[in-house]
């Protein structure tokens, strides 16, 4: 997503502490977090999302009964095929079923292939958050939509 526009040391230390095994099995395991695949028919991992219970930022305090999608991922030989439209829908529906009234995401204000994605989905910008990669701080927009 922002690979091209960090240093690679940079890079380097967000990627170890976001996506190391460890990282990866705490977000899992996390009874806060849901995990979502998409997955082929032949049951290849091709993307995922996480719907997390209990975050916050400053911009959403009008709101209430919410929670995050986070982390929408997809391979790029499934880029532009609907996945990540599937993988935002379905913690949409879950969302719904555990009784949220909205959803909240950040995403990187220079991501536009995301922004026009989550616009496309009712997703409204309501304020801006800082995101560390390594020691890097970009800009997210926090966008939400009313379920």
């Amino acid at each position: 997503t922002f690979g091209h526009t960090v240093s690679p040391e940079d890079l380097k230390t967000y990627l170890t502490t976001s996506y190391s095994p460890s990282a990866i099995e705490t977000d899992i395991s996390n009874p806060s977090k849901d995990l979502i695949l998409a997955t082929t028919p032949s049951n290849e991992i091709i993307g995922f999302t996480l719907m997390t219970k209990g975050s916050s930022e400053d911009c959403l305090a009008s709101f209430t009964n919410y929670v995050e999608l986070q982390r929408i991922y997809v391979h790029p030989d499934h880029h532009g095929c609907g996945v990540g439209k599937m993988l935002a829908k379905a913690v949409e529906d879950l969302a719904r079923q555990q009784g949220f009234e909205n959803l909240w995401l950040g995403v990187w204000e220079e991501n536009a292939k995301a922004l026009r994605l989550y616009e496309k989905l009712g997703f409204k910008a309501i304020g801006t958050k800082e995101f560390l990669v390594g020691g890097q701080i970009d800009t997210d927009l926090v966008m939400v939509k009313r379920l």
